[in-house]
């Protein structure tokens, strides 16, 4: 796990660049330092830079980057590659390419992505097991090539200009013209993040999941897919699906633990991290794990976690997490997102992943389960509407009309609305902060609609059910927007590198083809139901049949307390009016202070974005406060 910049220029043979370049390109690495505090490495050619922040995980004594391939013969030095993540398989790689006439000088999976690239190009891509972001650039032919994992696991953001294009693993570290996109600012307040490939910043874009680019001087950028996850469910024999699930999920838990550092968990009360943590412990029996919570009742997983560990026979440090934290720490957590995020459980992985830290310098945690197996129990909506959605067009329009006179909260309302609702217009991600009508009282600019986001995906499932759909949309958006974004930022602020077995590729094939009476059997609340069947047996029955809480965070008891008063003053003091009126905000969060309504995910993701607002733009609130009490003062004028 690392950080890297890129920067090639568009003009052929530039020369070596001048100091003001090389200083301020040592900045913009230097802003990630965080990534890999190991090792810092720079290198200048003509017109290009390649800098690199190392965490060393694998080979730690080799592998240094920039690394250049291949190392002698005919074509030494022909590439230069940065990269950021790991290849699971690359020793089988490695032995391929041999086959193929390739030679090594190291023992790292770095070496073995260069030689992929230069024996098979692109096509290497689909043959790489695990997380990646690099950037390979070809002297012979004076091409950048850049890639992107499957899912979005990794990040790799682009900024291209007049002068050249930039990559690098965090939008810190470029410069880019810092005009605010408006329509990234709308859906923000729709999702709770901005979608990708969005940033708020106009210029500055992400390359998406399971893309791959080249960019030439001459040539300019062209962005390709190269693998599309999708959910088409099958007929499959469930004792069969189950058994793949378990052996796909075994062996990708095996090929995760590979390191030549400390490798523990994170584990909180549900089946996803439980399942990591048994399967793990199957090979590390002295596997060390991590929890956290919160002193508010109903808000911690420690008693239950703790319990998981202690059947399981693991050690566990749980990590606490006070309002006095969360205040001193919440400017440097969102100033690490780059972009602002609405998702408070955010919060305990930053404190979660510092805890780790200070033990392990490798987390194994359950991301992604969710939207491969159907753990959300949004999924059941289109089976608790489908009565409705069977009445002819004509009563529907009809339910719909009486839905909107009814009174705000009146019993039915809800159900009558949603259920007479397309579901391309009502299922629009796992979070769904503002309405239009909200939206429309709340910004002060247009912007497009927040389907623009969403309805090539439905397009892109017209043959599938809502649930397949439900799922490829937070597969394609809530997954690497919010999921695999905070994960990674929130891992990498303390150099903990934090891998996620459930997206590999083979877990999922196994869930890919799963039929939605497998996911969510009719007639039960369970989610994940073929998950649980293949975790019978190796987690504690207790951990397999509880429902989902994913280290839930007291938002709505914080704003009626000290935080509360904090994100008052921010709101009050923010600059950000121009682009939304906080009185409206403000309103919002005196209901919810007065007990009149549960406003704390609305005003929690208004205050993020003037907290994001107020460092990024006004620079009147510092990242890295020296107190609680200087931040309180600070926000509150």
């Amino acid at each position: 796990m690392c950080g890297f910049t890129v920067f090639v220029s568009s003009r052929a043979q530039a020369g070596h660049p001048d100091q003001d370049t090389i200083a301020t390109f040592a900045r913009a690495l230097e802003a990630m330092h965080h990534r890999g505090p190991d090792d810092t490495r720079v290198e200048y050619a003509d017109g290009m830079a390649f800098g690199f922040k190392r965490l060393a995980i694998v080979d730690r004594s080799e592998s240094a980057q920039p690394l250049h391939y291949p190392a002698s013969g005919p074509q030494q030095g022909r590439w230069t590659v940065v990269f950021n993540g790991e290849i699971y398989n690359y020793r089988q790689l490695r032995n391929d390419l041999m086959r193929a006439g390739a030679t090594f000088t190291t023992s790292g999976d770095t070496e073995v992505l260069a030689a992929a690239f230069h024996h098979w190009g692109a096509a290497a891509l689909p043959r790489l097991r695990g997380m990646f972001a690099f950037a390979a650039y070809d002297h012979a032919t004076g091409t950048l090539h850049a890639a992107r994992d499957p899912f979005g696991i990794k990040p790799l953001y682009l900024l291209e200009t007049t002068d050249g294009i930039f990559l690098a693993s965090e939008r810190k570290a470029l410069n880019g013209a810092g005009s605010l996109d408006t329509d990234a600012l709308a859906h923000y307040l729709t999702f709770q993040y901005v979608p990708e490939p969005m940033t708020l910043d106009r210029q500055v874009r992400r390359l998406p999941p399971g893309h791959r680019l080249t960019w030439t001087p001459g040539g300019g950028l062209r962005q390709e897919r190269y693998f599309r996850p999708s959910l088409r469910p099958l007929h499959v024999h469930p004792e069969v699906a189950v058994q793949a699930i378990q052996d796909a999920l075994r062996d990708s838990v095996r090929a995760h633990l590979q390191a030549d550092v400390p490798v523990g968990a994170f584990l909180s009360s549900g089946v996803d991290s439980s399942a990591v943590v048994a399967l793990a412990r199957e090979v590390h029996p002295d596997l060390h794990v991590f929890t956290a919570g919160f002193a508010h009742e109903g808000y911690s997983e420690i008693d239950i976690a703790t319990d998981t560990a202690n059947q399981l026979g693991v050690r566990i440090t749980p990590t606490v997490v006070t309002e006095d934290d969360v205040i001193r720490e919440l400017p440097r957590i969102i100033h690490l997102l780059d972009d602002p995020s609405g998702d408070p459980s955010l919060i305990p992985l930053y404190f979660l992943a510092r805890t780790a830290s200070r033990y392990v310098t490798v987390a194994l945690s359950g991301e992604g389960s969710d939207e491969l197996f159907g753990g959300y129990t949004i999924y059941r909506e289109p089976a608790s509407l489908a009565g409705i959605n069977r009445l002819p067009d004509g009563m529907k329009r009809g339910l719909r009309t009486l839905s909107h006179v009814m009174p705000e909260g009146m019993r039915g309302r809800s159900f009558l609305e949603r259920g007479t609702t397309p579901i391309e217009e009502r299922y629009y991600g796992n979070a769904r902060i503002f309405s239009p009508e909200e939206k429309a009282q709340l910004m002060r600019f247009t912007a497009e609609p927040h389907t623009s986001i969403t309805q090539l995906l439905y397009a892109e499932t017209a043959d599938v059910d809502d649930v397949a759909s439900m799922q490829y949309v937070d597969l394609h958006t809530w997954l690497p927007g919010d999921i695999l974004h905070k994960a990674d930022r929130m891992s990498m602020a303390h150099s903990l590198e934090l891998r996620v077995p459930f997206l590999d590729k083979a877990v999922y094939a196994a869930a890919a083809g799963l039929p939605t009476a497998l996911k969510l059997p009719p007639h039960s609340q369970t989610t994940k139901h073929a998950l649980r069947e293949a975790m019978r047996g190796i987690v504690p029955e207790s951990v397999r049949s509880r429902r989902k809480l994913g280290f839930p965070t007291p938002t709505r008891i914080w704003l009626k307390g000290t935080i509360g008063d904090w994100v008052g003053g921010l709101l009050a003091d923010s600059q950000a009016g121009y682009l939304l009126d906080l009185t409206y905000a403000q309103r919002l969060l005196a209901d919810h202070r007065a007990g009149l309504a549960d406003n704390s995910r609305k005003v929690w993701t208004v205050a993020m974005f003037c907290l994001w607002h107020a460092m990024a733009v006004e620079h009147t609130i510092n990242p890295h406060p020296a107190s609680a009490g200087e931040m309180v003062r600070s926000a509150a004028g």
